[in-house]
């Protein structure tokens, strides 16, 4: 069992593969590299067997561990990780410490890390930019790491369903997107969730249920027309 102060922490999302490559690339050992971080960061846990598990992917490093391994194998901490799903990870993938970003972002470092830690972000619109700026956060990943995606989806589809042109403020205050696309877009979308329910019922002798069905598809997946329309942030 491990007993560092590292195996509290939530597990980073880890690459097995890329440990494994870098590692062979390297000309290392399992071994090489379990004694690379036993000497130089302290981690007495840490076995060749440890190192094979991590790389066949049944189990895998805690924080600490991750930042141990990518020094031994002389890499970022990024290489190591597979694609970030939260604040968190998409610090750790920069090798970022939580004061660095608490500072770039404008805000206490206490707050930063119940935010990380909940991941639900408290920020103004400039401590947001200053975030998405230091984490390198493309608008939509800023939008699912800050916890915004329930609240943009459900502003979507009242933007699709009722009149958009009252949505587009909201929008452009919760996510970094420019005002002039945000009302394309917003009127883009209304307009074909308008004419797929009028489709619906116009073509082929469709019914009532066949267009709500087809609009609550639209509906379903408002987050993914909304992004793959977007061209700038």
């Amino acid at each position: 069992m491990q007993h560092t102060a590292a195996s509290h922490q939530p597990t980073p999302p880890f690459n097995a593969p890329a440990a494994r490559r870098l590692r062979e690339a390297l000309g290392m050992a399992p071994g090489h590299v379990a004694y690379g971080m036993r000497a130089s960061y302290g981690l007495a846990h840490i076995t060749p067997e440890t190192i094979i598990a991590w790389e066949r992917g049944d189990a895998a490093p805690m924080a600490g561990e991750l930042t141990a391994l990518a020094g031994a194998l002389w890499c970022s901490p990024g290489e190591l990780i597979g694609a970030p799903r939260t604040l968190r990870e998409h610090r750790l993938a920069l090798g970022l410490a939580p004061e660095d970003v608490a500072r770039e972002a404008g805000v206490d470092l206490q707050a930063y890390l119940r935010m990380e830690e909940t991941g639900d972000w408290r920020g103004n619109e400039r401590q947001s930019s200053a975030l998405a700026g230091t984490l390198r956060l493309a608008p939509r990943a800023f939008s699912t790491v800050t916890g915004r995606d329930t609240q943009l989806a459900e502003l979507l589809r009242s933007a699709a369903t009722t009149r958009w042109q009252a949505y587009v403020r909201p929008l452009t205050r919760l996510v970094p997107v420019q005002r002039r696309e945000a009302e394309d877009v917003l009127h883009e979308m209304h307009l074909e969730y308008q004419a797929l329910m009028t489709a619906t019922l116009s073509w082929g002798g469709g019914t009532a249920a066949d267009s709500g069905d087809t609009g609550r598809d639209f509906l379903d997946r408002i987050l993914d027309e909304f992004w793959s329309r977007i061209r700038h942030a």
